[in-house]
């Protein structure tokens, strides 16, 4: 039988899910280690028919009326649980907030290069947060950011969503797009 607190030392995992006496539920739905639900029993009753198997009493389901426990081998459990965690990381898709700079004298071969660079970025799920920055006595002509703004959303086509359109803050105007 093992005991939680000699398992602080682990993954983290140990800390947050009870076994044995750390139990404290007066009844509990206990499955047996073949996967057979033996039933509503008492904590003393689980955790005997758990000793009785040289097993461990592990709480799955704290939350559920009455709540789950498991008659399981503690070690091969939690190994088993912890390498579904690292695999459930390995296959998330994390998604990025990218941004791209635009000053207001963009020439067109530029714009091009920059246009091609944010098609990649939502290619591979990105959000990109697209900025016209505003030098000097550039900001007497706000309207040119708002129509650059305008010419990338159009250019981008029906394949993207404005998630925040764009707005004018301080020197700059941003906005923020994603692919469909």
């Amino acid at each position: 039988m093992l005991n939680l607190n000699e398992l602080q030392g682990d993954l983290g995992i140990a800390k947050f899910t009870r076994l044995n006496e750390q139990i404290q539920a007066p009844n509990l739905r206990v499955i047996g280690d073949d996967g057979k639900q033996l039933g509503v029993l008492s904590r003393t009753e689980a955790l005997a028919a758990a000793q009785e198997q040289g097993l461990d009493l592990v709480e799955i389901s704290p939350e559920a009326n009455p709540p789950v426990a498991k008659i399981v081998d503690w070690g091969k459990y939690n190994y088993q649980r912890t390498k579904q965690l690292q695999k459930n990381k390995r296959n998330a898709k994390v998604v990025d907030l990218k941004q791209m700079r635009f000053g207001l004298k963009i020439g067109d071969h530029d714009l091009g290069v920059k246009m091609r660079k944010i098609t990649e970025f939502l290619d591979e799920g990105h959000k990109v947060k697209v900025a016209v920055i505003y030098r000097g006595r550039e900001l007497a002509h706000k309207d040119l950011g708002f129509k650059i703004a305008e010419r990338i959303i159009a250019d981008l086509g029906d394949e993207i969503a404005v998630d925040q359109q764009p707005v004018f803050a301080g020197r700059q105007l941003t906005f923020v797009i994603r692919k469909k």
